[in-house]
């Protein structure tokens, strides 16, 4: 038997050509559609857009998306996440409002911990009762002003001079002390008892008050003779020449002695 093939143009939906095979005799014909190729699009297939729009999905999607949607893969994403976002979770509360509220909750309980641990927290050596104080450690000494120039006024105590020089060698003195971690608590007061010449020498005495239960320590090691002067020595190297002025006390020049 033979067959005849003949081509024959379909004005069919998806514009393909049909085959018509012609049986030799010509009694009947036979079509053959030629299979789909890798470039038809299933219209069946849908998805959703970002605004509730249908659209087909694969290459027949791609001139609608191109002409009617301009948002990205990216964008539609956003979109998402807001409407999730704007979902109400119960009564009119919505999600965006929990997520905000637990972040404020979060850093509430991080600030009253961190206020709690300041409050409770205390420094052990700041707690001290001053009135046990009672037992006194004297140290005597002199140190050498060497921008001061030694006057008869100086000589003499009671002269306006001498009482301003005494008053403010003894507040230099003092705040020295006061102002150590070691020893600001034992200290009790400077004194500053007379100007020798030579440049100016003055000649001073520290006074420190321990506790009864703690004086075999405290002489051997906190109010040891050498702790004291390198405290003192520490501060006089500290100092700056220029802002001391005639205040100014060399370090070099420091002598001191525990007296008994």
């Amino acid at each position: 038997m033979d067959f005849e093939l003949q081509t024959i143009l379909t004005n069919g939906n998806d514009g393909t050509a049909r085959e018509r095979v012609t049986v030799g005799n010509g009694d009947g014909e036979a079509y053959r559609v030629p299979e789909n190729t890798e470039t038809d699009g299933l219209l069946s297939v849908q998805t959703t857009g970002c605004n509730g729009e249908t659209i087909p999905s694969g290459h027949a999607a791609e001139p609608q998306w191109n002409h009617g949607n301009t948002q990205t893969p990216s964008e539609s994403c956003m979109c998402r996440i807001k409407r999730k976002l704007n979902e109400v979770a119960f009564w009119k509360v919505r999600l965006w409002m929990i997520i905000i509220f637990i972040f404020l909750l979060i850093i509430a309980a991080i600030i009253i911990s961190l206020v709690m641990c300041s409050v409770i927290h205390g420094d052990a050596d700041e707690d001290f009762d001053a009135s046990l104080f009672k037992v006194p450690r004297y140290f005597n000494g002199s140190f050498q002003l060497p921008n001061m120039v030694f006057t008869e006024e100086l000589f003499t105590p009671s002269s306006k001079g001498s009482q301003q020089l005494t008053a403010d060698l003894q507040e230099k003195l003092a705040g020295f002390y006061r102002s150590s971690p070691a020893l600001g608590r034992y200290f009790s007061e400077a004194e500053i008892y007379g100007f020798r010449s030579g440049s100016v020498i003055a000649d001073y005495q520290l006074t420190f008050l321990m506790p009864e239960e703690q004086q075999d320590q405290l002489r051997n090691f906190t109010l040891s003779r050498e702790m004291v002067y390198n405290v003192f020595r520490q501060f006089l190297y500290d100092q700056q020449p220029d802002d001391s002025g005639q205040m100014y006390i060399d370090p070099v020049s420091l002598k001191m002695f525990l007296r008994h």
